[in-house]
């Protein structure tokens, strides 16, 4: 299957700069893909589609202010630093972007030396592998001097930085939020929980894949980068209890959906696990565990449009953002959501 199947016309217009408020005052497509039914709601309305004794899973992980800006130690060239993969306590994969390269054995300084990274080693996805030196804490050095790792297709500065994270953030460690989750309020979450809705979380750590692009010709050649995820016992069994009981698991966003359809058996049962994940989700893959997906709208030849089709069927999802297109949904990070069941 080619990439270029997968593209689409979108006016930079609909490029979403900033979210809705409240958030769950956002536009939500919903996809009755079996009937072919398109309805145009508000996302507040998604409590709706909901029945008692079935469960909503979400990924809880917390975007770190990953983007450091620093210079090289030898040269004083500039370097822009985004953390990606914590690989040991001061050993991360990272991306690098500088005038020059940036070769093993180079030093990069943050603020007057406050913070240092030595290149180890180079990554098989044209990162680098850095060692960093600081006195103190890590974290609180780096909620210092880091900055949000807005994609690029953002061009404003957040106001509040917070607008990034979802509310029920928790778990450090991504590069990147999980946008579908970015619609939710504690308002509607409590909605959901006095109709009877479980609520469970799992953790993925959000990272190349979301800004990694797919450059080969045909799918199935793509090679996806490995994410950390982890799935508790708690949240297992009340996953399990759902599908044993015959009631639905609706997943928000791709990253839920992966880790899901990663700890998941072939008859749906999921087990508690932590590891790394590079499972690709395209059309022909037969989905094991989620009934449900809720998720933005995607870049075109992206991977996350990619598992939508998956899910949707690939007509279905192209028919989909077409509406959306014709009817000006917001779409990206800080865009519109779309519920598929």
């Amino acid at each position: 299957m080619k990439v270029e199947e997968f593209d689409f016309d979108l006016p930079e217009e609909l490029i979403a700069q900033k979210p809705a408020e409240p958030r769950d005052e956002s536009n939500l497509l919903v996809v009755k893909k079996d009937q072919g039914v398109l309805e145009d709601k508000v996302f507040k309305e998604i409590v709706d589609y909901f029945n008692p004794g079935d469960t909503l899973v979400r990924n809880n992980t917390k975007v770190i202010p990953a983007r450091l800006f620093g210079q090289k130690k030898e040269t004083g060239g500039k370097v822009e630093v985004l953390l990606l993969n914590q690989k040991e306590l001061d050993t991360w994969e990272v991306l690098v972007k500088a005038n020059g390269k940036v070769k093993v054995d180079t030093t990069i300084v943050f603020a007057d030396g406050r913070l240092e990274a030595e290149v180890k080693d180079l990554t098989d996805f044209g990162g680098r592998v850095v060692e960093f030196e600081y006195e103190g804490v890590f974290e609180e050095i780096l909620d210092e001097l880091g900055n949000m790792p807005l994609p690029p297709y953002i061009t404003r500065e957040l106001d509040e930085p917070d607008k990034y994270q979802t509310v029920y953030a928790e778990k450090r460690g991504a590069a990147a939020a999980p946008t579908a989750g970015l619609h939710f309020t504690d308002r509607l979450l409590n909605k959901l929980k006095e109709k009877g809705v479980n609520i469970v979380d799992i953790t993925l750590h959000v990272g190349l894949g979301t800004f990694r692009p797919v450059r080969v010709e045909k799918i199935e050649e793509h090679d996806m980068h490995s994410e950390y995820y982890e799935v508790s016992a708690e949240a297992a069994e009340i996953i399990n209890q759902t599908k044993e009981e015959g009631n639905k698991i609706f997943a928000v966003g791709t990253t839920t959906t992966r880790t899901l359809e990663t700890v998941a058996d072939e008859d749906g049962y999921v087990k508690a696990d932590k590891g790394w994940t590079d499972i690709f989700i395209y059309p022909g893959y037969e989905f094991k565990n989620i009934d449900a997906l809720i998720t933005n709208f995607h870049l075109p030849e992206s991977t996350l449009i990619m598992l939508v089709s998956a899910f949707a069927g690939k007509e279905e999802t192209m028919k989909a953002y077409q509406h959306a297109v014709a009817e000006e949904y917001r779409f990206y990070s800080f865009g519109d959501g779309m519920l598929l069941i």
